[in-house]
């Protein structure tokens, strides 16, 4: 993984570095002073499909705020088998433990190649701890994702695979800042939604016959998005109607 630390810059923040944190819906909203402060811990990284963050019951030593990057969060039985329970793309960060204190009780796994912004976890505690408007932002952001992982329950428990994928790959096309394609193998969704493999190619090759996704070398392309909305479980609009209740839109630019 390639680093490229991000310069300090005095207030106030240059234009382009600004639009690049805007391109992050939490560092977006972040006070202006809060944010000056935790810019000299923080590090634009690239991170790769395929890479773990960190392991569930590790310590979490830093947090990412993505702004290409899908980063999803896995629970882990003990015969090896996985599912998701939540993830994270532009609108939201990887690492709740680093403010909220305790080891990771998920895993997490970089699904999709992108950018980030990587930032010390003292440095974001200490904020949290010091700034009432970043901590009201964090909390806020924590609901969401106890949004997600409940609604991941009951998917997972009563709804079908079809209406599942549906849903999940939405979900990662809302986080996608250009283009509507997913480099993502049938492997890695069948581990993403806990099934087998045959299921997820079985289900994909529907969709297809529909007209409303591409397939093919590892890649999805969303062609009718309206379509995967019709056919997708009400779980994906009631996670995004939450995530847009309790998490301020970004400001114009």
């Amino acid at each position: 993984m390639h680093n490229t630390a991000i310069r300090q810059l005095p207030l106030p923040l240059q234009l382009p570095l600004r639009t690049e944190l805007q391109a992050n819906r939490l560092l977006a909203v972040m006070p202006p002073d809060a944010l000056e402060r935790l810019l000299p811990h923080m590090q634009k990284v690239r991170l790769i499909a395929g890479e773990v963050l960190y392991e569930a019951s590790a310590e979490v030593t830093h947090a990412y705020f993505p702004v290409e990057a899908i980063i999803a969060f896995l629970l882990r039985t003990t015969s090896g088998s996985t599912t998701q329970v939540s993830i994270a793309g532009n609108d939201s960060l990887a690492g709740i433990t680093a403010f909220m204190g305790g080891t990771a009780q998920r895993s997490a796994l970089v699904l999709s190649t992108g950018d980030a912004f990587k930032i010390s976890a003292s440095a974001l505690k200490a904020e949290f701890d010091r700034n009432g408007a970043v901590m009201r932002l964090l909390l806020r952001f924590t609901q969401v994702v106890v949004t997600q992982m409940a609604q991941a329950a009951v998917c997972n428990r009563h709804h079908q695979l079809e209406q599942q994928l549906c849903g999940w790959l939405l979900a990662c096309m809302d986080r996608l800042p250009h283009g509507n394609s997913l480099r993502v193998t049938h492997e890695t969704m069948a581990g993403m939604l806990g099934v087998r493999r045959e299921g997820v190619t079985e289900a994909t090759g529907k969709l297809r016959q529909l007209g409303l996704i591409e397939c093919g070398r590892g890649e999805i392309k969303l062609i009718g998005r309206g379509g995967l909305q019709a056919r997708a479980c009400e779980c994906y609009q009631v996670v995004k109607r939450e995530t847009d209740r309790l998490l301020p839109d970004r400001p114009a630019t």
